[in-house]
Order: structure tokens, then sequence, then C-alpha cells
């Protein structure tokens, strides 16, 4: 996918750089396009040297230029290389190495700067991001003696204007009386619902109206319009509470005038998104079996480009004409629900490489029957033991020397399939111990 029109290199020094980054980029796209095989840890590292001796090239060149400048082209396209090279290190297996960092940062980025832009999140929102961002800079730590000072100064700003938004967004919520944080998290949720009704294919009224039921009660617990405490005090962010239950009105007033039906002059970039969307959530089902890390490019670079598209922050018509509105919210919403998919997609990535997926999926599913079978009861007999068993030994008959190939190769995530074939060998070894006690006993 090309990068958004932008104007060339002014430096002349720049132009080799980006014809090799442009080389780059293209071999990083035929191995992402590939799946006739499994992406191998040796197709990635050349091109990631390749990527990062040309970034020390940039850098050594623009060493005495203002940072500020506009991005050009080569920005964008060196944007495209390090999304890659991250994907294909999720993909390899490589999560906890720093270039994996690269995808998950800048998704965060993005995703912050909507929740800002939106002017309403829950601390749920902030408390995950707190954590990947901490495990994020864990992971940046322990690559300090073994990657680029190139790549990490790179990552480290980003990883620092990733915790900079979110510190601002925690001073939001920080306002707020603890008596009035879950009334925040319900009116957060009334007005993600209502925007979810109105994406549907088919509209609600009824669902819609059973949020504004939710909202009446809300506002019966106030006292004298204001929300208070026991004794009567008024609580600390009574106006951002305030704020957000006019807001909730205001919207699900909008959706139902709308019934779900977008402005026609903006029904092209909602189709856009709506498929986006829904192929996100999709891929959030199925994901353990059908995602490669790698496809999610294409769903970032779509998304950026529709995000980048607005101007002063609206969504304009062909003739530039800002949307309404409902079209302007309805529009935000799907690019910021896209995004917060992406994350969640990118955050629950196994450290294990696809090659290795196949066994690995089938483990975690072996787990969770033994567990469940143990948090019912157990089993009669030992009997009842051995489709487990059988068919745990099937796949450790296929480690050889205590590790899984494939082909000549060994795939990274090695400890990751070992640890749960371990795990379940010892669920069905309790169970079975579980048994004979019974015996004993009885």
């Amino acid at each position: 996918m090309e990068s958004p029109a932008t104007p060339v290199p002014l430096d002349p020094r720049e132009q080799p750089i980006l014809e090799n980054l442009l080389r780059t980029r293209d071999a990083l796209l035929l191995i992402k396009r590939d799946k006739s095989s499994y992406v191998k840890s040796r197709d990635v590292l050349p091109l990631y040297e390749e990527v990062i001796a040309e970034v020390e090239k940039l850098n050594s060149v623009r060493k005495e230029q203002d940072r500020r400048l506009v991005h050009n082209r080569l920005d964008y396209i060196l944007d495209d290389c390090f999304q890659l090279i991250s994907l294909l290190f999720l993909t390899v297996g490589k999560n906890n190495e720093a270039p994996a960092v690269y995808s998950l940062a800048t998704t965060i980025q993005r995703l912050l700067d909507h929740l800002e832009e939106a002017g309403f999140y829950s601390s749920k929102d902030l408390n995950s991001i707190t954590k990947t961002l901490e495990s994020t800079r864990e992971t940046l730590e322990r690559g300090r003696n073994t990657y680029s000072p190139a790549l990490l100064t790179l990552l480290e700003s980003r990883l620092e204007q990733c915790e900079q938004s979110l510190a601002k967004l925690q001073k939001g919520l920080a306002v707020l009386a603890p008596p009035l944080a879950q009334t925040h998290e319900t009116l957060v949720s009334i007005l993600r619902s209502t925007s979810a009704v109105n994406t549907r294919s088919k509209f609600s009224a009824s669902e819609v109206n059973a949020l504004r039921e939710q909202l009446k009660k809300i506002e019966n617990t106030s006292k004298d319009g204001n929300f208070v405490d026991e004794e009567g005090n008024v609580l600390a962010g009574q106006d951002d509470l305030k704020s957000l239950i006019h807001r909730c009105w205001r919207w699900t007033e909008i959706v139902l005038e709308r019934e779900g039906k977008i402005d026609e002059r903006f029904r092209e970039q909602y189709e856009r998104l709506l498929e986006i969307r829904n192929q996100l959530d999709r891929l959030s089902v199925t994901q353990a079996w059908s995602l490669r890390e790698t496809d999610l490019f294409v769903y970032q670079r779509k998304l950026d480009r529709i995000d980048e598209a607005r101007v002063n922050g609206n969504f304009v018509d062909a003739e530039g004409q800002p949307a309404d509105l409902h079209a302007q919210r309805t529009l935000l919403y799907l690019i910021r629900r896209s995004y917060a998919y992406i994350y969640a997609l990118l955050i629950s990535s196994e450290p294990v490489s696809e090659a290795l997926l196949p066994v690995y999926n089938q483990l975690q599913t072996l787990r969770r029957c033994l567990i469940e079978v143990k948090e019912s009861g157990g089993v009669a007999n030992s009997r009842e033991l051995y489709p487990y068993s059988m068919k745990l030994n099937s796949i450790d008959n296929m480690r050889v020397d205590g590790k899984f190939y494939v082909g000549p190769d060994i795939p990274e995530g090695q400890g990751s399939v070992n640890n749960l074939l371990a795990e379940c060998y010892d669920l069905v070894w309790e169970l079975r111990a579980a048994v004979v006690d019974e015996a004993d006993e009885s």
C-alpha cells in the first residue's frame, strides 16, 4: 500500500537512502504476501539489518537539521519498513525482542490520540495500556545490549510520547471522586453501546431507548441536580460527569433521529471503515487459528490513510464541506474501534512462531478441556483419560531431542510449547491420581 502524497526528500543525500528503503520494503512485502510457507527468522533479520543501516545513514545526514521539519516520503517508507519488521518479528515468535515493539507503540499512540479527541474513556482502557507500556519498556530495556542504538532511540521516543499522552488522560480521570468512578464507567459504556447500535446493519431503536432508561436511573441518583455522598457533600468531578450525561442524552437523541443512516456524502468512507471494523472483529474471534500478524499491516495502513485525510480534524466531502455531527462521530467511532481491535490482537499475540502455532493451539484447546474436566469433578475412571493421553503422546512424539522441528528448522517458541505440553501432562496426572485415591478409599 503506497504512502500518502508527500514531498520528496529535499536533500539529495536522502535520495539513495529512499531508493534502498523502497527495495527493502518491497522485499518485506513479498515475505508478507507469501502464504505458501512459514516466515523464518533468517528471512527477516537481514532485512532488519538493511533498514538499520539506512537509518544510521539518515541520522548522519539529518544531524544538523531541524527535527521539526515536515516528514517527506522517506519518513513514510521508513515507517512502513519498521511496521513490517515489527509484525514479522511477531509472526516468527520474537515478541519479546525490541523490534517487535514498534507496531504496538504506534498503535497505542493512535489509540490514545483518538481517546483524547473523543473526550471520553474508561479507567479500564487506561489500565490496559499502562500495563502494556510497562511490559513494552521492559522489552526495550532487555534489548539495550543487543540492538542498534538507532532503533532503541526511535522506540524510546515512541514510548515516551505514549507515556505522556497516557499521563494526560489519567489526569482527566483523577478529578473524579471515587464514588463517581463507576457511574463514569457506565456513561462511557452507554456512549459506546449507542455508537455500536448506530453502526449495525439492522438498527434497533429499542436498544437505544433501553440505554436512555439507564441514563434516567443515573440522573435519579442525584440530589437537587448534584451527585452527593452519604453525608450530602457534593462529590468532586460534578462538571465532568454532568457534561458526559448531557453528551449521552444528545448522542442517543441524534442516533434515534438518524436510525443508523449516514449522510450520503460520507457513504464511501463509512462503508470502507465498516468493512475494516467487521473484518477485524472476525479476526478477533478466530485469531488463534487464522491470524498472521503481518495481515494487520494492511488494516493499519487503510485506517491511517483515512484518519490522515481529515482536514483540521474534520471529515470533508468532495467539495471540502465538513461532516455533520452524526457522520463525524460515527466515522471516528469506527476508526477508534478498529484501532482498539488491532491493539487487542497485538497484545494477545503469542511468543510462538506461526510454524508452531498449530501444535500450540492444539495444546491450548487440550489444556482448556482438561481444566473443565477437573473443575466439573474429574473423571469416573482412568479410561476416560485415554483420548487426552493419546493426543498428548502424539504431540510429544513430534519432538526430536526435546525440540519441535519444522523441516530442518527449529522455530521460535519452543519454551512456550514445551511448558504447555508439561502443564497438560500434569493435569492428566492429577486427574488420574484423583481416580486412584477414590478407588483406594472405597
